[in-house]
């Protein structure tokens, strides 16, 4: 008589059982956490090593992740011509709603230079549209210092709209007739 020969698949090794795959889940959640912190260049090599090497199931989803460590290692990149095509960059980031990408590169600009009145403003907005009132009053009130047109620009910019009933914001924009911008900055 002969043994009959089974036809199911071999069991599947449990994760105590497979050193590998444990090596493969450590890898991934290290790379999401790294991802998660904004550290793409050390998210990176973790997802490549599963892509490579590791089980299916994990290759598939690391190589979604790697293709977002790549967009975002090629973004942070990114050359510019000049500081108007800079500023236009973080603004396209702020418009989509990427406001922490936003602010490094409006940082960066000032760091260039800190009298670029218009990344002052980019602040300004970035602030209001955020939620931090009192940044984007700081912020506003300095870029009004180094560039006085900023007051006649922010009083028709619809981004300030959830600030127009603050009376700190009002005074910014409407001084006091013969109210000197060392009376405005005491506030």
């Amino acid at each position: 008589m002969t043994a009959k020969k089974s036809s199911a698949p071999p069991p599947k090794l449990t994760f105590k059982q497979d050193p590998g795959f444990a090596q493969a889940v450590q890898n991934y959640e290290s790379g999401l956490k790294a991802m998660q912190e904004h550290k793409f260049e050390k998210a990176k090599p973790l997802l490549e090593k599963i892509v490579a090497n590791g089980p299916k199931e994990l290759a598939d989803r690391a190589r979604m992740h790697l293709n977002i460590c790549n967009q975002q290692l090629a973004s942070a990149s990114t050359t510019f011509k000049s500081q108007d095509e800079h500023f236009d960059y973080a603004v396209s980031l702020m418009n989509v709603g990427q406001y922490d990408q936003a602010r490094v590169h409006m940082d960066k600009i000032l760091k260039q230079n800190p009298r670029a009145d218009f990344a002052m403003y980019g602040l300004a907005v970035l602030d209001c549209l955020t939620g931090q009132v009192e940044g984007s009053l700081k912020h506003l009130r300095e870029a009004i210092r180094l560039n006085p047109q900023n007051r006649f620009q922010a009083r028709n910019d619809s981004d300030f709209q959830n600030m127009a009933d603050d009376p700190r914001f009002t005074e910014l924009l409407y001084p006091e007739p013969g109210e000197s911008s060392a009376d405005q900055k005491k506030r």
